[in-house]
C-alpha cells in the first residue's frame, strides 16, 4: 500500500490539534479528584506501559543507553509535569504561549551545549522571542515585566526544560525516535512521582477517582503515544520550517478551544506577545532549515512527550 505523499503533513497536524486541546481532560481529571501531579503519574505511566508493550525491543536497548538520555529525558519530564500544573492553575493560552518561548533558550544553550555558532539571525530569533514574553508578563500597575502566578512560572519553567531536552535530543543521533519517547515517557512518570509527596489528594480520594475515572486515564496514555508516534513520523520526513508552521497550528486549536471549553480570552497585549513568540518560533525553524546536512527539526517543536 502506497502511502500518500501528504501524510506527513496530515501527522504533524493531527498531534498538533489533539496538543491543543489534550489540557481539556486533564481539567476534567482534576474535577473528578486527581491533581495534577497523579494525573501525570497516571497518563504517562499508561503511556509508558503501551509504549514498552509497542516496543519491546526497543525498550530492551535502553538498558545500554548513554547517561546524556538520562538527563534528557529527566528535562523534558520536569518540562511536561510544568506544563499539566499550569494548565490547570492558569489561562491555557497564556501558559501556552509562554512555553512556547523554547526559542528564546534553545539558541543560548545550542551554543553551550552544542557548541553551535551565536550568530546574528539567532540573537534576532531570541530578541523577538524576549519581546514577545515581556509583552506578555507586562502589567501597568507594576511596572515589570515580570511572571507573578504560579501558572505563569511554570509555563517558563516547562519552555525552558522542554528547549534543554530538545538541544539535548540532538546529542542522541544513535537512539531511535521509539527508544528516546520510551525514555520520555518514564522521565515525566519519574519526575511526577518525587512530587507525589507534595500532593494534596488523599489516599481514599486517589482511590475513588482511579476507579471513577480509569477510562480517561486510559484513554489520554493512548493519545499521548499516538501523538508522539504522529509527531515523530511527520518530523522525520518534512524540513524544519514548513514543519514549524504546522505544528503552530496547536496555538490556533488551543485558542478556539479555550473559549469554547473554559470561556476563557486574551488581552490585546497577550496577542501582541503571543504574535511576536510565533514570529520567533516561525524565525528559528526557517534558520534550522538552512542549516547544511541532513533534514533538520524544529529545535522547539522536538519530543514532547
Amino acid at each position: 500500500m502506497k502511502i500518500p505523499a501528504s501524510a506527513p503533513t496530515w501527522a504533524l497536524l493531527a498531534g498538533a490539534a489533539l496538543w491543543g486541546v489534550v489540557w481539556y481532560p486533564y481539567r476534567l481529571l482534576a474535577q473528578s479528584g486527581f491533581d495534577g501531579i497523579w494525573a501525570t503519574v497516571a497518563t504517562y505511566g499508561t503511556a509508558l506501559i503501551v509504549g514498552v508493550a509497542l516496543f519491546p525491543r526497543e525498550a530492551m536497548r535502553l538498558r545500554r543507553m548513554p547517561p546524556l538520555a538520562l538527563l534528557m529525558g529527566l528535562a523534558i519530564g520536569w518540562s511536561n509535569l510544568a506544563y499539566v500544573l499550569g494548565i490547570l492553575d492558569g489561562e491555557v493560552m497564556r501558559v501556552l504561549l509562554l512555553f512556547y518561548l523554547a526559542p528564546l533558550w534553545t539558541v543560548p544553550l545550542a551554543w553551550l551545549v552544542l557548541r553551535e555558532r551565536l550568530d546574528a539571525p539567532g540573537v534576532g530569533v531570541m530578541a523577538l522571542a524576549f519581546a514577545g514574553a515581556m509583552a506578555m508578563l507586562w502589567k501597568p500597575n507594576l511596572g515589570v515585566p515580570w511572571p507573578t502566578a504560579r501558572a505563569e512560572w511554570l509555563g517558563l519553567a516547562a519552555g525552558f526544560l522542554f528547549a534543554l531536552g530538545n538541544v539535548l535530543i540532538r546529542r542522541l543521533s544513535t537512539m531511535t525516535d521509539a527508544g528516546k519517547s520510551i525514555v520520555i515517557w518514564a522521565g515525566v512518570t519519574f519526575a511526577a512521582l518525587v512530587h507525589a509527596p507534595a500532593s494534596t489528594v488523599g489516599a481514599h480520594e486517589l482511590g475513588h477517582a482511579v476507579c471513577a475515572q480509569w477510562p480517561l486515564v486510559a484513554g489520554i496514555g493512548v493519545v499521548l503515544v499516538a501523538m508522539s508516534l504522529a509527531l515523530q513520523y511527520g518530523l522525520a520526513r518534512m524540513p524544519a520550517n514548513r514543519a514549524i508552521v504546522i505544528l503552530l497550528s496547536e496555538l490556533v486549536v488551543a485558542a478556539i478551544a479555550a473559549y469554547a471549553l473554559a470561556g476563557e480570552t486574551l488581552r490585546a497585549q497577550d496577542w501582541l506577545g503571543g504574535a511576536l513568540i510565533v514570529a520567533a518560533s516561525l524565525a528559528s525553524g526557517w534558520l534550522n532549515a538552512r542549516q547544511p546536512g541532513p533534514v533538520p527539526r524544529p529545535a522547539d517543536a522536538g519530543e514532547r512527550g
